[in-house]
């Protein structure tokens, strides 16, 4: 994936915040989510952020003691730099989303230097890139990448990247949409609303991705080049890492009724369903059968 090096990126709104939060529990929703429980202990890393049900930081989530992103102002700042590779990723994404959903409203998205307190939690590497809907806001340390290299096994590479940063926009269709509303938790399981609310976000970002070179600056330049093929097994690559039943098998469990967020197999088929046919098929995720949520 490579962002046109002279597309206009200058409209971004992205902050940086960090270094002022103790961890604590979340109730964000993120690309790790409950098998924290089950990944912390055996990766030696904090991902209890992610625990629906846990304790506020107290943390109003505002801009106080951010700053605005610098020197993010072209795509090819974005494609020498991570940080400035998620404001443009913010670009893209609002242009996609301005395009298909009416009255759209944008999050806010934070890249997090070490750590820091939000409305759901404590935002961190350790935590994962998550969404917090009373914010409406995306908060995500790059460094995470590399954890997925390290922990998860996965490349992790721009594309991969930029499927995470959709996927938690996703999150943000889904609460000013009202779908958060209509399919509240209900539990964990194949069959759960929290893990067809994940396979629903990642067919977002497999329909973004699907169309990200036609997101254009005011000039008309692209934001972003068409996928390679190899670029587009990587992201299918970051989808698998974080399955459920990949997490469990790394710690030597299997258990299916503690999903939340999907099996590999579904998580990637999802992407590519929403990479092909577009965002019609997405609401498929929660009107299907369980049977059917599989390839």
């Amino acid at each position: 994936m490579t962002f046109n090096p002279d597309a206009d990126l200058s409209t971004n709104t992205t902050r940086r915040r960090g270094r002022n939060a103790a961890i604590a529990g979340g109730t964000g929703v993120g690309v790790l989510g409950l098998i924290a429980l089950i990944a912390g202990p055996l990766l030696g890393i904090d991902l209890t952020g992610l625990l629906g049900g846990g304790t506020s930081t107290g943390g109003s989530g505002s801009d106080s003691g951010s700053s605005v992103i610098e020197n993010c102002d072209t795509g090819q700042d974005a494609n020498e730099n991570v940080d400035c590779r998620m404001a443009g990723a913010q670009v893209a994404l609002d242009a996609f989303w301005e395009d298909n959903v009416e009255g759209y409203v944008p999050p806010t998205l934070t890249v997090v230097d070490g750590a820091t307190s939000t409305q759901c939690g404590t935002a961190s590497n350790a935590v994962g890139p998550f969404y917090c809907p009373p914010e409406q806001g995306v908060y995500l340390d790059p460094t995470f990448f590399s954890l997925m290299q390290q922990q998860f096994g996965a490349s992790a590479g721009n594309l991969a990247q930029l499927y995470i940063v959709g996927h938690e926009w996703g999150h943000h269709i889904q609460n000013i949409v009202g779908t958060m509303d209509q399919y509240p938790n209900n539990g964990t399981g194949e069959g759960s609303n929290g893990v067809r609310m994940e396979l629903q976000a990642d067919c977002y970002a497999g329909a973004w991705i699907g169309r990200i070179s036609e997101q254009t600056d005011a000039d008309g330049t692209p934001y972003l080049q068409p996928t390679t093929e190899e670029q587009r097994r990587d992201a299918l690559d970051a989808a698998a890492a974080v399955g459920d039943d990949h997490i469990q098998e790394m710690s030597g469990v299997s258990n299916p009724d503690s999903w939340t967020h999907g099996s590999s197999e579904q998580r990637q088929y999802w992407f590519a369903q929403g990479f092909t046919e577009g965002l019609g098929v997405c609401a498929e995720t929660f009107t299907r059968s369980v049977d059917d949520l599989d390839p």
